[in-house]
């Protein structure tokens, strides 16, 4: 009798076992996903912006070659912004632009 219910015992914790194993715990995926505006510039001649500098809010990011259309763009916080693109004391470009969440916006330097 006690090995009936000591194979009885067995069998159900086999079970019991099989049971929980099978059981995947649950999971979640996070991902972040940048949505900060992107500027970047199209220019028609490679020559005339050789060295020029472009400025964010009178704030100095880079060199316009950084930045160039389909190539790479610069990130800023959503909102309005002065964009000026200086070559020595030349100013190439001087826009004001609002840029929001998700936009890449192209400026053309001509």
């Amino acid at each position: 009798m006690k090995s009936r219910n000591i194979q009885a015992m067995i069998v159900a914790a086999a079970i019991a076992a099989a049971a929980v194993g099978c059981v995947q715990m649950p999971t979640e995926k996070h991902s972040i996903v940048d949505q900060r505006p992107q500027i970047s510039f199209r220019v028609s001649d490679p020559q005339r912006v050789a060295g020029a500098r472009v400025l964010v809010d009178e704030l100095d990011m880079g060199s316009v070659q950084d930045f160039l259309d389909g190539q790479a763009g610069l990130r800023v916080l959503p909102g309005t912004h002065v964009v000026k693109v200086l070559s020595g004391d030349t100013v190439l470009l001087l826009e004001r632009a609002y840029l929001g969440d998700g936009v890449l916006r192209p400026f053309n330097i001509n």
